[in-house]
């Protein structure tokens, strides 16, 4: 199913800027088990998958400062999740189904592709190889690449200038408010993927697009 405030230039389009959690890969296993892994170590209970993903979306810190909440030593926390996650990216963490084909399909087409994530880096490029995806993308960019993450435009406008292209040739992929907030901070077009971490949260601002799959993904960006 598509939903469209606004009609998407196809033809127009030469490169789209994909999320990672929520939009390419379902990893919300792998980071709750990292995350209570962080909490045992504090000596605190684990959480429930949907509290946890509750504070996905603005980077490792967030989500590891909103799930002590206040109880414990935050550094110390954060550099065990990391540590714990380094490890244990991808036991369970795939692409959602179809990703790979879509991805492939907009290849075939001639779109360039980059990761625009606020994951740190070195997780990304982590699952992205370990998942045999990484050849997709020309660029990759996590939450710890520059200064300012997502919402900020920095990170799209940093693939854009290396790939030479222009706001409104671009695509931002994504299953937030976040995503859709970098699109706009970026002057790019916004399609959000409702099948993710944060359906809820495209609601307000509203993507340019919103799909519910990967069929309806590939449909919408004429794959």
């Amino acid at each position: 199913m598509i939903q469209s405030d606004h009609a998407l230039p196809v033809a127009q389009v030469r490169a789209l800027l994909w999320d990672l959690d929520g939009t390419l890969v379902d990893s919300r296993a792998d980071i709750t088990s990292s995350l209570n892994a962080a909490l045992a170590g504090q000596g605190l209970d684990p959480l429930p998958l949907e509290t946890v993903m509750g504070f996905v979306g603005h980077g490792a810190r967030d989500l590891v400062r909103g799930c002590l909440a206040g109880r414990g030593d935050e550094d110390e926390a954060y550099g065990a999740f990391l540590d714990h996650y380094r490890a244990n990216l991808v036991v369970v963490t795939r692409p959602y189904p179809g990703i790979p084909e879509v991805l492939a399909a907009a290849r075939a087409r001639g779109l360039r592709q980059a990761v625009l994530t606020n994951k740190p880096i070195e997780h990304t490029e982590g699952i992205l190889a370990g998942l045999g995806l990484r050849g997709f993308f020309e660029v990759v960019v996590g939450g710890d690449s520059l200064p300012t993450p997502k919402p900020a435009p920095e990170g799209a406008r940093a693939i854009l200038g290396a790939l030479g292209l222009r706001p409104e040739s671009a695509v931002m992929v994504g299953d937030s408010d976040t995503d859709t907030r970098t699109a706009r901070a970026a002057g790019l077009w916004s399609l959000g993927v409702a099948y993710g971490i944060s359906p809820g949260s495209l609601a307000d601002p509203r993507p340019d697009l919103c799909v519910d799959s990967a069929a309806a993904l590939a449909e919408a960006l004429g794959l």
